[in-house]
């Protein structure tokens, strides 16, 4: 009896790996490329700053507004997104999001002043809205919970990736300038655009929307699977009241889901203003375009790296808490200290190091914990709510970055806004975990 309960346990154990390794290798490479190439697209108007914004007569003000306008409409759209992909499916949703945000991002090479700006950084939020929440309900519909910080830290990863390849790369595009009459500028929006739209082409073709679907799991694999996260949801469902359920009013406005997206501001706060604003912070040293390039890339690739050992190391312990809380402690304590050491190239670039890593690592845990406390029903509105309201620190912080250096000529000045907003964001994550 004894033999046969083991054979059975070691067999289960066997399907587990087996099938799980097919899911990651088939769903994350894929996704992965996609916010890679999302967040070039989002980002690169840092680089394109150190060109753009003499070329068609933007101030830090204006920049910075601008810079923030994407994630207004970004916000607005995500949540009717997310509802959205959950009745057309993953697969065509993702892949038209890819399309979308591939053709505004080309066309952002054509803009001529501040209202033409604002109105391209408008449009690419409401292209791209919806992709990275989308994809998070995405893989909580794949993986079971066990899996979930280390797979959402293996797809994040692809944000300081992007960052890393990106910023030498960029810098290396604004060299074009002159080539078939554009400048380099417009040039790397154009051709930093073609990959989103290729993409988005053939995804449909390479998704599949559930493990029902997916026809490169066998018969055994896709029951195991399904039975697996049916008994999660089914077991969440009947998990203590203050769980967000019901009208999406209700889940909306519950306050563990606001609560949550508060703490996400402070984290994503600084990770889009940092995107945005680091290219000009670092260059203000006085360094050329390429140097500015090279050196940028470093936070993101320590940050790449300690991602991934962080997430696998909160499911090992299965500990949540502490592995969001400690990064975002460390993101406002870095930027507070910028302010003391900003007549230091050395130092200033060791302290966004700390800054952007924290901003990374905490993620894969954060979203682990928060895809637990909003299950079934609830998931795809509150963790398309948490992203949401998240990402307004994103508009908030852009722009009084931007007015702050306009006023007072200081980046170092400017950053302790968003230190204190990820201060505030660890405070409640905290008081959060403590209620419940």
């Amino acid at each position: 009896m004894h033999s046969t309960t083991l054979e059975t346990a070691q067999a289960v154990s066997q399907l587990e790996r087996q099938t799980m390794r097919k899911v990651a290798w088939r769903l994350l490479p894929i996704l992965m490329i996609g916010y890679f190439i999302a967040f070039i697209d989002r980002v690169n108007v840092g680089f394109a700053a150190l060109q753009m914004n003499h070329a068609i007569g933007l101030n830090a003000a204006a920049f910075g507004l601008g810079g923030g306008l994407f994630y207004l409409t970004y916000v607005l759209f995500e949540i009717p997104s997310n509802l959205a992909m959950q009745k057309v499916g993953a697969r065509l949703w993702i892949a038209r999001i890819m399309v979308s945000w591939g053709l505004v991002s080309a066309a952002t090479a054509f803009i001529s002043g501040p209202s033409s700006f604002y109105a391209m950084r408008i449009l690419l939020g409401a292209a791209e809205a919806g992709f990275f929440p989308g994809v998070i309900l995405y893989l909580t519909q794949w993986f079971p919970a066990a899996y979930r910080a280390r797979v959402i830290a293996v797809f994040m990863v692809a944000v300081p990736l992007s960052s890393f390849i990106g910023s030498p790369l960029s810098a290396a595009l604004l060299q074009l300038d002159g080539l078939f009459g554009l400048q380099g500028w417009q040039l790397m929006f154009i051709i930093e655009a073609v990959p989103a739209i290729l993409l988005g082409l053939v995804t449909p073709w390479l998704l599949s929307n559930t493990p029902r679907d997916a026809k490169w799991l066998d018969t055994e694999e896709k029951a195991w699977l399904t039975r697996q996260l049916d008994g999660e949801y089914a077991a969440a469902g009947k998990a203590a009241g203050s769980q967000p359920h019901g009208r999406l009013r209700d889940i909306l406005l519950n306050r563990y889901v606001l609560a949550a997206a508060l703490v996400y501001a402070g984290a994503s706060g600084a990770s889009q203003c940092l995107s945005l604003w680091q290219p000009q912070i670092i260059k203000s040293f006085g360094l050329t375009t390429l140097e500015t390039g090279l050196l940028n890339s470093i936070p993101f690739g320590v940050a790449a790296i300690l991602m991934l050992l962080w997430g696998r190391h909160s499911d090992r312990t299965k500990e949540r808490v502490w592995h969001s809380g400690l990064p975002l402690a460390a993101v406002a304590l870095s930027l507070t200290l910028v302010a003391f050491t900003h007549a230091s190239l050395g130092l200033t670039v060791a302290l966004l190091v700390f800054a952007v890593t924290g901003t990374y690592i905490f993620k894969g845990p954060f979203w682990a914990l928060a895809s637990e406390w909003m299950p079934g029903a609830a998931a795809a509105a509150g963790i398309a709510q948490v992203n949401a309201v998240g990402n307004l620190a994103g508009f908030v912080g852009s722009a009084m970055l931007g007015a702050i250096k306009e006023a007072t000529g200081s980046f170092a000045l400017a950053l302790l806004p968003i230190a204190l907003i990820s201060a505030i964001g660890c405070v409640v994550l905290w008081l959060l975990a403590r209620k419940r």
